[in-house]
């Protein structure tokens, strides 16, 4: 089922006569308003500490429910993707972010209450204080920090975290440390 079938309104006036328009889109027959469907902002977080360990959360929520992910989730309207990590890795941890450094993106399919929801994630190399002790909270069920050597991606629920892990490991360990 195409994404946009689930939408059969307008959000603007309202009518039942709104129908595909192309692959990304979906036209008001009635008052000819457009609908693009783009991916939502979600973003992610590659946090090491000193001792070459990476900030691993166990997800507390559907998706994945019980496998291992990565600090983060979407961006809130207003708000840019580096306040968006900053405040989830609070939000899930309970640690202050002191930089971030944006790596790279990936397309994903979110699977969220039946819906298929597109997202763009981006992932960020973040910085926390010295001595940080994560505490979980939100969506988050645990946290603990995972030696880099004993990271098996498929341990982790989703595509983009999957991909962006063996991403992130590659580099690291080829020597181009962040």
């Amino acid at each position: 089922m195409h994404p946009l079938e689930k939408f059969k309104y307008c959000p603007k006036c309202g009518s039942k006569h709104f129908d595909i328009n192309n692959e990304k889109s979906k036209k008001c027959d009635n008052c000819g308003f457009t609908y693009y469907l783009n991916p939502s902002s979600a973003t992610a977080a590659f946090i090491l500490n000193d001792r070459e360990e990476l900030l691993v959360e166990r997800r507390g929520k559907e998706p994945a429910k019980g496998m291992l992910d990565l600090p983060g989730g979407f961006c809130d309207n207003d708000e840019t993707a580096e306040e968006g990590i900053a405040r989830e890795i609070l939000d899930e941890t309970g640690i202050n972010v002191t930089s971030t450094e944006y790596l790279f993106s990936l397309p994903n399919v979110y699977l969220y209450s039946g819906l298929e929801i597109h997202t763009l994630d981006m992932f960020f190399r973040c910085t926390v204080p010295e001595g940080a002790e994560p505490q979980a909270a939100d969506d988050a069920a645990e946290c603990f920090w995972l030696p880099l050597d004993d990271i098996h991606t498929e341990q982790f629920g989703l595509r983009s975290i999957r991909h962006a892990l063996r991403r992130f490991l590659d580099t690291y360990r080829n020597g181009h440390r962040h």
